[in-house]
């Protein structure tokens, strides 16, 4: 059997067997060990024995709980409610100025955790039901918090970051400097869009009323201002001596999770029961973290031992003709087809034994050494767009979960539609320049 047919047969036994329910990791696994068995007879469950001691010897794997942990510790403290009165103060004068503050709140949130969760969380309870009190649309409000809360996979310290460095062995601080500007630029492009539509339909989002505005004092203007600070602190004293060499990935995050807790105490909100719900869900979704890389890991190697990428990338630009560049077009939209149906670990875990390699190996005119790390950027902005594709998308469901029953499940996916557009806007961006994203490692590291 040709090494196509076999890759072909393992990704179509993978796929009829997640229509089963099973969980992804333990799907993948499970073709992986029986593929290495059926191709290299005994013996072959050593690949996975392999993977698996390579997964715990993977120092930067300990940046995972600690940055999960952090998220928790955020959204149960609910150190995000002065933040957002601060917004609700400085953009309430402003058209649509409550949106524009949820989309700056959730910029702070994910520079603070690195998940998407969280800023749902924070966004659906705290902004949410203010937001709807004052009059703001409705499909305009839950689009808000989806499009906003996916800016946690992207700017850092972003977790689908980490697991993508883990997967294709690419640094994750490359990564992570790579996702600050495009997370920018897409947070930017979302305030622009909801000040434009405001300013048009002022009815989806008035402003703050004169005689409420006149009632905040400048005293409380600058108290407010001063809660702002908080984020920044967290962020700043754990990327600043991470950037300038003073402490590596892991001890970063280490002293994120650390302030984050003092932060919490600081504001007294850290309490028995923030910690053990924050330690809980760490636990159970760094494990699932684990299996899936674990998993990954397993695929990749029978791949690797294959030789399939190499015979598959032969038949895309021998066989076919395909540009390099067609190449990479094609599997971007292979992603957002996936992603209306697939979570983004699902999505990694399934198509990286292909896609990577493949991608090292095309010829798209970006330095050997920044390629993945810009491709990574392409793979989290993808992943934010299929967070919010119909019918499966995460942010979707999350957010149903969250509302209240007069927004409805059609509501919901109607808000979607001009953020993923705005977002399709932003990954064509990066992917025409790629200096986005590449200009912040290449300056830090050099060409």
């Amino acid at each position: 059997m040709s090494y196509e047919a076999i890759a072909i047969l393992m990704f179509s036994t993978m796929l009829v067997l997640m229509m089963t329910g099973q969980r992804v990791f333990g799907v993948i696994g499970f073709v992986a060990v029986v593929a290495a068995l059926w191709l290299w007879g005994t013996g072959g469950e050593g690949l996975a024995f392999a993977a698996a001691m390579k997964l715990m010897k993977w120092y930067p794997l300990l940046t995972l709980p600690m940055f999960v942990f952090m998220g928790y510790v955020m959204s149960e403290s609910r150190l995000a409610d002065d933040l957002y009165r601060m917004f609700h103060v400085w953009f309430g004068p402003v058209p649509g100025g409550l949106a524009i503050g949820t989309i700056l709140l959730m910029v702070l949130i994910s520079a603070m955790n690195g998940l998407s969760v969280a800023g749902m969380a924070i966004g659906a309870t705290i902004a949410l039901p203010e937001l709807l009190r004052r009059g703001y649309d409705k499909q305009m409000v839950t689009g808000v918090i989806q499009a906003g809360s996916s800016l946690g996979i992207l700017i850092p310290p972003s977790v689908v970051l980490v697991l993508f460095a883990m997967i294709a062995r690419a640094p994750v601080s490359q990564l992570w400097l790579a996702g600050v500007i495009p997370g920018l630029m897409m947070a930017a492009m979302f305030v622009a869009y909801i000040w434009a539509r405001c300013r048009i339909q002022p009815h989806l989002g008035p402003v703050l009323p004169a005689e409420e505005r006149a009632q905040i004092t400048r005293a409380e203007k600058l108290r407010l201002l001063r809660a702002g600070a908080l984020p920044l602190i967290i962020f700043a004293t754990m990327m600043v001596p991470f950037i300038n060499g003073w402490t590596s990935l892991v001890e970063s995050s280490v002293v994120g999770a650390l302030v984050t807790v003092a932060g919490a105490v600081w504001k007294g909100r850290f309490t028995r029961e923030v910690f053990e719900t924050a330690t809980r869900n760490t636990l159970a979704v760094s494990c699932m973290f684990m299996w899936i890389i674990l998993a990954a890991l397993t695929f990749g190697a029978v791949f690797d031992g294959l030789g399939a990428v190499n015979a598959i990338e032969g038949y895309f630009v021998d066989r076919l003709g395909l540009s390099p560049w067609t190449i990479l077009i094609l599997m971007q939209l292979s992603y957002l087809v996936m992603g209306m149906f697939l979570d983004d670990t699902a999505m990694l875990v399934i198509v990286a034994p292909l896609y990577v390699p493949l991608v090292a190996t095309l010829d798209l005119g970006i330095p050997r050494e920044f390629v993945l790390v810009w491709y990574g950027v392409l793979y989290t902005i993808t992943c934010q767009i299929a967070y919010l594709t119909p019918p499966f998308g995460y942010n979707l469901f999350l957010m149903r979960a969250m509302t209240p029953p007069e927004v409805r499940l059609r509501d919901i996916y109607l808000s979607a539609i001009p953020f993923v557009g705005v977002m399709i806007v932003a990954l064509v961006l990066v992917m025409a320049f790629p200096d986005i994203a590449l200009w912040l490692p290449k300056t830090v590291y050099g060409d």
